[in-house]
């Protein structure tokens, strides 16, 4: 079947709602006070958010504020309410149109919580940075409050905490699947992806006099339905997929072949997949397979005696329209209402620029692909270097240095297919994996030049790439890695190879550390040439899907050959709708299709506080405190040879004195064996002692 690509009109080319003569905002109002001062008696939108309110193009609850009144509507925004006192709700009044309810830049069980489970202290969205101003599922605790405050009054809800709860779910904070939060949450729609198509849609046709109920056909978006539209065709997953002897799914579709944009695919119902593990993959898996705004159905899931209706994603942004979006009126700091209060989100990404959405990675573990998608929107050269230049003329205290130029990806700016016909068809989850696709464009020289203006800038003395990037795109694009480390690397430079195993590399969809070592060798050539002390700074995961103990202990080697030691380090976190939480849940692999014959394949999954642990142990086997956990697991797999006091063991067969929790082993003298104070865990590279990256010793 020909795939044609989708296109959507422009952002920005409705008539302006009538309330654009009240002009623009300075900060959009947070009080009754400030909707008096701009003569306001009303919103028409109030966006409650689990976020501070910076009024920054890095904050959703900003972005979608900014857009709504750039077409004229009053916005008001609730930031942080006390969720636990409805009258908080009230201090704007009831909005006209519709309230629009986010979690925040996060998911909030991500932010109240780490992979263990454990409580966070902190929250980087706050005021001081410390915890407890949002509740656990705000999007649900909200949405509750707004309706008991205004039951009249549409709820849309969306950012990352709805976009990724959007059909039914794994939670891994109830281990348990969840339905839908659009139907936890009673809202009337739920906005998924990047928002500005579907909001501006939403909005206009609300103040045009539509009721909510009749908003169904407007993509990015889901509602609940208790029957199909006459015009739709359905048809079951399995048609997609063809899982083979799975339990059989209801048919509906006969006749013959039926156009795609008329075409609802049917997931196998919440019920269904909350108790069968291998239909839950399943489902996960013709997901992705929808996510090509340009050739993604419609789809469908039953729960109970309704259903989700999941329209296609939305249409990404033309470079002109994200021009647009990122260079409206934002003050660029936060809300005058938090004085002094530092935002540590904030003071992260004050003097960075972003630009570009999306990823074309396809990693398995990661949201982002979910929520942006992974066709690249890309900013132009000039609306980037006019930030910059915003950046140096009006933040307080800037020295010169822009903090980091990228986005999810540092390295896509401009990257994408060759043929648009052929994007238009596609539906792999990845462009790069197993390989670079043939059809992908990898040349760097557009994203060189930008770096190049930008640092020329009168009064910019350094640009740096701080994070982000993707090396198997940049081997292939050697002049940009030579650019890259002569001039945009502040000393150290995070990469994320995540293991070396090809186990697991192959259910994280990344490359083999042969990749990376590519890039090193490049890396190191170009900071030599440089007359540069450079160091990489690599990023692994522990207890990842497809992880075995032995994969562990292969990291754990390599590590140790190559003289580095971790720091903090960082354990599976099986995050909402992503493709590895469902082989976390399922032990099954949903990047190939699903059997369950005996000899199907199943992932082995590290599960459980003490095999989680001992993953994280082996990242940090340098660590006294992990030595008798590793010498357990050492034995246990026949690996004696590794325990010793000699340069080829990896842990001694001593230990320390009040180490290892059990106070076990006598201290070893000074300059014999043993760590020396000041030594194992200090000595490293030249990195400063704040960072919490990997780190590697001096020779």
């Amino acid at each position: 079947m020909s795939v044609t690509r989708a296109s959507a009109p422009p952002l920005f080319g409705r008539r302006k709602y009538w309330a654009h003569r009240f002009g623009v905002a300075s900060f959009l109002p947070t009080s009754r006070a400030e909707m008096d001062q701009l003569g306001w008696d009303s919103c028409d939108v109030i966006i409650v958010t689990g976020d501070a309110y910076v009024d920054h193009v890095s904050f959703g609850a900003a972005v979608i504020g900014r857009v709504l009144e750039h077409q004229g509507f009053r916005v008001g925004i609730l930031a942080q309410p006390d969720w636990q006192d409805p009258e908080a709700f009230t201090q704007l009044g009831a909005p006209n149109l519709f309230w629009g309810v986010t979690g925040g830049n996060m998911d909030s069980l991500v932010n109240h919580y780490t992979s263990d489970r454990k409580h966070r202290s902190d929250d980087a969205y706050t005021p001081g940075g410390s915890s407890g101003s949002r509740p656990d599922r705000a999007v649900i605790v909200y949405t509750q409050r707004c309706r008991e405050v205004a039951p009249e009054v549409p709820v849309v809800i969306g950012g990352i905490e709805a976009s990724l709860r959007r059909i039914a779910h794994y939670d891994y904070w109830s281990d348990k699947v969840r339905r839908s939060v659009l139907l936890d949450a009673k809202a009337d729609m739920l906005v998924y992806g990047n928002a500005e198509r579907s909001i501006i849609e939403i909005a206009h046709r609300l103040g045009e006099g539509e009721p909510i109920s009749a908003l169904r056909d407007i993509r990015g978006t889901a509602v609940v339905v208790r029957e199909l539209p006459k015009a739709f065709v359905e048809i079951d997953s399995s048609d997609v997929d063809q899982p083979k002897n799975l339990v059989s799914l209801r048919r509906v579709r006969s006749g013959p072949a039926v156009p795609r944009e008329r075409t609802a695919v049917r997931l196998p119902a919440f019920e269904v997949v909350r108790n069968d593990k291998v239909l839950y993959a399943h489902a996960s898996r013709v997901l992705h397979q929808e996510a090509n705004p340009h050739n993604g159905r419609v789809l469908i899931q039953r729960h109970g005696n309704r259903d989700v209706w999941l329209n296609p994603p939305p249409i990404p942004l033309t470079t002109p329209e994200m021009d647009e979006v990122f260079e409206l009126p934002y003050g660029r700091r936060p809300h005058p209402r938090y004085a002094d209060a530092k935002i540590p989100a904030y003071e992260m990404i004050k003097t960075s620029v972003m630009i570009m959405r999306g990823c074309f990675g396809g990693c398995s573990f990661c949201s982002i692909t979910e929520h942006e998608g992974r066709i690249i929107q890309s900013r132009s050269r000039a609306s980037v270097i006019r930030e910059i230049e915003q950046i140096r003329d009006t933040v307080p205290g800037f020295t010169g240095i822009i903090s980091d130029v990228g986005g999810p990806t540092a390295n896509m700016w401009r990257l994408g297919c060759k043929d648009p016909k052929i994007e238009a068809a596609c539906r792999r989850p990845s462009c790069v994996y197993p390989g670079i696709c043939e059809n992908l464009n990898t040349d760097h020289s557009d994203l060189i030049d930008l770096y190049r203006e930008a640092r020329a800038l009168p009064g910019i003395k350094k640009v740096l790439v701080a994070s982000g990037l993707r090396y198997d795109l940049a081997v292939e694009s050697p002049e940009y890695v030579r650019e890259l480390v002569t001039h945009h690397v502040g000393g150290y430079l995070k990469i994320a190879p995540e293991h070396v195993a090809q186990g697991p590399l192959a259910k994280m969809m990344k490359p083999g550390v042969g990749t990376y070592e590519r890039f090193k060798q490049l890396f190191e050539r170009y900071s030599e040439q440089a007359g540069k002390q450079q160091y990489l700074i690599p990023y692994f995961i522990a207890a990842h899907p497809g992880t075995t103990d032995e994969d562990m202990l292969e990291l754990a080697l390599w590590l140790k050959r190559n003289r580095f030691r971790p720091d903090q380090v960082q354990a599976f976190l099986p995050s909402p709708m992503a493709t590895a939480t469902a082989m976390y849940h399922s032990g099954r692999n949903p990047l190939r299709k699903l059997t369950r014959a005996d000899d199907a394949e199943q992932v082995s999954v590290p599960k459980g506080l003490a095999l989680r642990r001992l993953h994280k142990a082996f990242l940090r086997y340098h660590d006294p405190n992990n030595w008798p956990l590793l010498r357990e697991a050492l034995t246990r797999m026949g690996r004696e040879d590794l325990i010793g006091n000699g340069k080829r063991h990896l842990i001694p067969k001593f230990q320390p004195a009040g180490t290892g929790g059990l106070g076990e082993g006598r201290r070893r003298k000074q300059g014999k064996q043993g760590p020396r104070k000041g030594s194992a865990l200090t000595q490293h590279t030249g990195l400063p002692p704040r960072e919490t990256g990997a780190r590697r010793r001096r020779d």
